[in-house]
Formats: structure tokens, C-alpha cells, sequence
């Protein structure tokens, strides 16, 4: 039995997501990632005394659009805490969170499970903090440079229950996570810039035992696939050292991207006490039924509900459907052909497949796509009306729509694509060609049905290409079976 059958995983996770607000949480310095080092402060930001903070409304705005998008209960009211502990990076010496009163319980972000079954991952609670600045290490050989730029960006911290049980879970929770906050337009998601981070609470035990084992925190992980290998990383050497006869320790470790391992940043035994304090700056904000229910009115776009109207009412497949609400913008561009035509199998193929393709080559986002959703819809009547096939149409049609403001049928007609639908003319095509092969015809008739290929490949030549070949085929078969 390999060792690692003896064991499961139990994993939580934290993700931290900045907001997308114009300013930051406690001041009016601009939000803005990119921008020359320490230009993005003030003396709030700074913590220089005699400073006030002051509560930003769109923090709690998207704090509670995140709870109503998980399910959370909503908590009425809201306390401020200081939590403590001393960084470079930290120019106050505290940073202002949520401690007792977090603005969000409860809840659930829904996977697949290990076994292909929906699963429902519980959330703890999402809490509203401020960031630290950024310490930056590889500049300069000899000193450590701290941005404050990043210093009081405000955040949402989303803590889930201890539900998850393997890497490729995780890896899922913190996709559903992203496609959620970038649906409700809070957070961009990007976890290279780090304005998406997660932290991976890890332990292991045997199968079977109800008792968690000792857990490692592991931070600095900048891509989801990192998130993943770095809990594959840590299971299998948790399990190594327990069947050595090692004992895991309750420590903090650091990804290491190059490696893909993990390595000791501190023992947990050895960290600070936060000792949080009530924040007495700051006003406990309360957040009314009747606040929640209008910021429940604008969220009418939620990847489950698109999810189970493009499969139910429009018919698509789980695949289709899950690749269509990856992108909110991807999703709202496909319901947008979806008011043009009733094929919306064909609308899916066309969106997965020639137009994703086109805007992964060229880079490019759906809002820089030329061709409207209404033009698109044409191309689909085109393929329905059997008047090009659909190779022609996503290829040959498409990438001249690209370049042209001309209809999807004027373009095949000038080009001569217009399948011919006349059986009359079919017809002769065919007997043609079955003239031209009789011994292939008498191999047919004696079982040989792959050579129906031969048989429209001829067809296809005579046409030039333009014969409508659902059409072909029926005429080629009726034909053979005489």
C-alpha cells in the first residue's frame, strides 16, 4: 500500500483580495497599482500622529457584495480592531481589521469534488482590512526597500473551513474565488501583481481519524497553479516525516517558486502576540437589511445562475457551459448572440472555439473584438441555411468578417463559398462518380462503408468544394444502396 493512501489532507485557505475602490481604505491616496514607489501617500497612510482615519463606503459596498455572492449572513454591526505587530512595511505598527465582528459568516464557495460530485466548501468568515506596504528584497545588495504605496489598500480577507482535502480542490476553490470577484466587479484577480493572495493552512492524518494534525501555514504563492504544487509539496513531506518518525511542527513556511518546495520562514511558537485592540478612531458602521437588499438588487450576473441557465434553458453541455462563464465579459458577449439566434450550440462552439482563439493570438480582450454579437448571429443563420459549411464559416468567413464590415453572406458569396443545394446538379455529380468506380461500388455493397469517403471526396471535386455535404452524402448513400 503506498504510504500517502494512509493519509488525507485537511486543508483551509485564505485569500486576501484588494479592492478595486479609487482610493484607499482609510484615506483619499489613489488605489493604483504600478505607480512610482511611496507617491501614493499621505500622513494618514504614513500613521503620523494626531492623523484620523476614515471608513471608505465602498469597502463595506463590496465587502457585503461578496458576502450576498457566497451566501453569508450579513452582520448589522460592525467593529474596527488594531492588530498589532511590528514590519517595516507597517508604518503605523497596526493594521486596522476585524477581529470579533468580521462583516461576513457563514456561506460557500461550490467545487467538484475528488469524485466528480458538487461540493460545497464552507466559508469561516470575510473580514475588511487595510494591506501592508511591500518590502522589496532584490533591488539592491545591501538594504531592504520598502514601497508604502501598498500600505493601506483595502482589503477582503475570505477564510474557509478546513473542508478542503487534496491540491487539486484548493485549486479549484481559489478559481471559483477569482471568477467571483472579478463577476462582481470588486477585485481584479490578479495574483501575479498580488492584488489576489492565498495562504494554505496544511496538515495531514490518517484516514479514518477525526483529530486534525498539526498544521503549516504557507504563504508567498503568486499563481493558483503555485497554490497547488505547493500543498502537493507540503502533504507529501508532511507524510515523509511522520512515517520517518519525525513530528510536524506548527510553523509558517514560504513557497519557493524556483524549487517548487517549501522552506521554514518561523515557528509559530516564536510569532508575536497580535494583541488586538478595539480601533478607537473608527465608528462601528452598520449595515441595515435595507442597505444589503439594494446592494443585492445590482448583483444580477452571477457565474452559478449562468451556469445553470446555459445548461438547462439553452442546452449545453457542463464543458461548454463551464468554459463560457470563465470571463464575465466572455459570458455577457455569448448572451449577447443568444438575443440573434436559437442555435446556441453552434454560438457556443464559435465563442470557445475561432473567436477565444483569435483574442488568445492577438492578445486581446472580447471588449477589443470587431465583430458584434448580431454579425456573429448572421454567421450562425448562414451555417443553419446549409449555404457554407461550418469549417468554411468559422475559418474562411470569420477571419474575413475581421477584416471587413461586409455581412457574413456578402463575403461568401464574393468569394464563391455558397454551398450548392441543388439536388438536381448533385445528382449528376454523384452518378458521375459512382460510373467512374464500379468495382469500388460492388465493395461497398460487400461491406466495405469506408469508401463512402472516396465517394464524396469525388463528389466534393466535381463541386469545387461547393457542395452542401449533408446534402452530398444523403444523395452519395441513396445512390450506393440501390
Amino acid at each position: 500500500m503506498n504510504t500517502s493512501d494512509k493519509y488525507e489532507a485537511v486543508i483551509g485557505l485564505e485569500v486576501h483580495a484588494q479592492l478595486t475602490t479609487k482610493t484607499k481604505a482609510y484615506s483619499s491616496d489613489e488605489n493604483i497599482y504600478g505607480a512610482t514607489p511611496n507617491t501614493k501617500t499621505c500622513p494618514i497612510t504614513l500613521g503620523h500622529p494626531g492623523t484620523l482615519p476614515v471608513s471608505n463606503s465602498k469597502v463595506i459596498e463590496y465587502a457585503v457584495k461578496m458576502g450576498i455572492a457566497v451566501g453569508s449572513q450579513i452582520r448589522e454591526r460592525n467593529e474596527y480592531a488594531r492588530k498589532n505587530y511590528f514590519y517595516a512595511d507597517l508604518p503605523k505598527g497596526y493594521q486596522i481589521t476585524q477581529d470579533t465582528t468580521p462583516i461576513c459568516n457563514g456561506g460557500f464557495i461550490e467545487i467538484k469534488g475528488e469524485d466528480g460530485k458538487e461540493k460545497q466548501i464552507e466559508i469561516t468568515r470575510i473580514h475588511m482590512e487595510e494591506d501592508a506596504g511591500k518590502s522589496i528584497h532584490d533591488l539592491d545588495p545591501f538594504h531592504t526597500l520598502v514601497d508604502l504605496n501598498r500600505a493601506g489598500v483595502p482589503l477582503i480577507e475570505i477564510v474557509s473551513e478546513p473542508e478542503i482535502r487534496s491540491s487539486g480542490e484548493a485549486y479549484q476553490y481559489v478559481l471559483e474565488v477569482r471568477k467571483l470577484v472579478r463577476y462582481i466587479g470588486i477585485c481584479d484577480g490578479n495574483m501575479e501583481e498580488g492584488s489576489l493572495r492565498c495562504d494554505a493552512n496544511i496538515s495531514v492524518r490518517l484516514k479514518g481519524a477525526e483529530k486534525f494534525g498539526i498544521k503549516v501555514e504557507v504563504k508567498n504563492m503568486n499563481s493558483i497553479s503555485n497554490v497547488k504544487k505547493a500543498i502537493e509539496y507540503e502533504i507529501e513531506r508532511q507524510i515523509e516525516l511522520i512515517e520517518n518518525g519525525g513530528e510536524v511542527v506548527h510553523e509558517t513556511r514560504s513557497f519557493n517558486a524556483a524549487n517548487g518546495g517549501t522552506i521554514s520562514m518561523r515557528h509559530k511558537e516564536e510569532a508575536n502576540d497580535y494583541r488586538f485592540f478595539p480601533e478607537p478612531d473608527l465608528q462601528p458602521v452598520i449595515v441595515t437589511q435595507e442597505y444589503i437588499e439594494k446592494i443585492r438588487k445590482t448583483l444580477t450576473l452571477l457565474p452559478k445562475q449562468l451556469y445553470i441557465k446555459f445548461t438547462n434553458k439553452f442546452g449545453l453541455s457542463d464543458y461548454d457551459s463551464i468554459i463560457l462563464i470563465e470571463e464575465k465579459e466572455i459570458a455577457l458577449y455569448f448572451l449577447e448572440i443568444t438575443k440573434h439566434t436559437k442555435n446556441y450550440k453552434t454560438a457556443a462552439n464559435i465563442v470557445n472555439g475561432a473567436i477565444k482563439a483569435h483574442l488568445n493570438e492577438f492578445v486581446k480582450h472580447i471588449s477589443e473584438f470587431s465583430i458584434s454579437a448580431i454579425r456573429i448571429a448572421e454567421l450562425i443563420q448562414l451555417i443553419d441555411d446549409g449555404k457554407v459549411s461550418n469549417s468554411v464559416a468559422t475559418s474562411k468567413v470569420f477571419t474575413q468578417m475581421l477584416q471587413s464590415d461586409l455581412s457574413a453572406e456578402e463575403i461568401a458569396k464574393n468569394n464563391n463559398w455558397i454551398q450548392d443545394s441543388d439536388t438536381d446538379s448533385l445528382s449528376e455529380f454523384v452518378k458521375q462518380v459512382i460510373a467512374k468506380y464500379p468495382e469500388k461500388v460492388e465493395e461497398y455493397k460487400s461491406g466495405k462503408k469506408g469508401l463512402i469517403g472516396l465517394f464524396m471526396g469525388e463528389v466534393m471535386k466535381l463541386s469545387r468544394g461547393k457542395a452542401d455535404p449533408k446534402l452530398a452524402n444523403q444523395l452519395v448513400r441513396a445512390e450506393l444502396e440501390k
